[in-house]
């Protein structure tokens, strides 16, 4: 009977993000999507140009969440 090796926990760590990062990948550009009626319509509002610049930064705040959270402990 053979055993699969199992992965290094370096490697299991990479392959961790690897994967999170697909997963993930799809749903920020589909939500990026859907903000682009919004940010293109927004700035022509009273007072659009604010809620563009909030959404936008509500958007890198999630990116940069997502991004730091796979990272590895060191």
């Amino acid at each position: 009977m053979t055993l699969l090796p199992l992965p290094s926990p370096r490697t299991a760590g990479a392959l961790q993000r690897v994967l999170l990062v697909a997963l993930l990948a799809p749903a920020v550009l589909l939500s990026l999507l859907a903000m682009v009626p919004a940010l293109l319509t927004l700035p022509f509002l009273p007072g659009g140009t604010e809620r563009t610049v909030t959404l936008l930064h509500a958007h890198t705040v999630y990116v940069r969440t997502l991004l730091t959270g796979s990272r590895p402990s060191p």
